[in-house]
């Protein structure tokens, strides 16, 4: 089947400086890959048939986001079930000295649920525990070499920049990972003539690319993993 994911921006690499945004642009996907990247007008022409994932205005599609904190996160903090009245962010180094593999198994698939939520694509192992694995390989997650001096927050975005944080490129022939993020616009600035001095404000970029929109903070709408929608904000 089809599915063409239509977005009011589509980024398909944002670690390219000189990459631009598509807007109103769409990715059409057919299993587990990326068949076309393009302007939604012309690939919704191309393929009438195809299912529409519209994830509205305020919507940016891009690569999704590795997490360099991936061995940390699974095998060292732990992940509270909602039901134990404790919150639901890591309790760090709540693992350290469990030889359960069981709660091992429990609170990685958790916390790989919670980094869904946050666009992640990609983790960094190495997982020691059999358990950890288990749950990494069946989340869909491409497992990336240990990264030195990762810091363990469950948004990437809040200790990488986003250019650097995501993993790889949207491409005809790749794979169909990719995350979508509610947007902040980049707003032009408009000359004026102020009766008293102002200081103009514009719209927040992504830092790698002058008048590219970027991602808001605070998680995404939607992770995509090999084709299949795993995410979806509620």
């Amino acid at each position: 089947m089809l599915t063409l994911h239509r977005a009011a921006f589509v980024l398909p690499d944002p670690a390219d400086p000189a990459a631009p945004s598509l807007p109103d642009g769409a990715v059409l996907v057919r299993g587990e890959q990326v068949e076309a990247v393009g302007p939604y007008p012309e690939l919704a022409a191309a393929h009438p048939g195809a299912r529409v994932r519209d994830w509205g205005p305020g919507s940016l599609l891009a690569p999704g986001l590795r997490h360099p904190s991936g061995h940390r996160l699974l095998e060292r903090d732990y992940h509270p079930d909602p039901r134990e009245g404790v919150g639901v962010e890591p309790v760090a180094d709540g693992l350290v000295g469990c030889a359960d593999e069981a709660r091992f198994g429990a609170s990685a698939r958790r916390g790989l649920q919670r980094m869904l939520g946050y666009g992640v694509t990609a983790v960094a192992g190495p997982f020691e525990r059999a358990a950890v694995r288990t749950a990494v390989a069946r989340s869909g997650l491409a497992v990336l070499p240990s990264a030195a001096g990762a810091v363990g927050a469950l948004d990437p975005l809040a200790v990488l920049p986003f250019a650097e944080a995501v993993h790889g490129r949207v491409a005809a022939g790749g794979r169909a990972d990719f995350a979508v993020f509610p947007v902040v616009p980049v707003f032009p600035v408009v000359p004026v003539v102020p009766v008293v001095p102002v200081v103009p404000v514009q719209g927040v970029v992504d830092g790698s690319g002058e008048g590219r929109p970027g991602p808001a903070a605070g998680g995404c709408l939607a992770t995509v993993l090999g084709g299949r929608l795993v995410y979806r904000r509620r």
